[in-house]
């Protein structure tokens, strides 16, 4: 299991939110498709078919415990999943 994939598990398990690093959650989302925005310290992630905008900021290094939430509701609602690449 790689490193992303053992981040979904953890951020769908749902026990340690407040421990997600942010750049973590970040990097997820982008390997999940996501197009990200930057505009301070304000992340802004959208993706094509998905109606929500996700704004994500840091506290400190780690990212904000309800909006790890609001990551795994969209994983769940949207039942998103890592691609897999064939490395050629």
């Amino acid at each position: 299991m790689g490193a992303y994939e053992k981040l979904i598990v953890k951020v769908l398990r749902g026990t340690s939110d407040a421990n997600i690093p942010f750049s973590e959650i970040c990097q997820l989302l982008k390997k999940l498709d996501f197009d990200e925005r930057v505009r301070g310290d304000h992340h802004i992630f959208t993706k094509y078919g998905i109606e929500e905008i996700l704004n994500l900021q840091p506290k400190r290094s780690k990212a904000k415990p309800y909006q790890v939430k609001q990551v795994r509701d969209l994983i769940l609602k949207y039942k998103l999943k890592l691609e897999e690449k064939d490395d050629e």
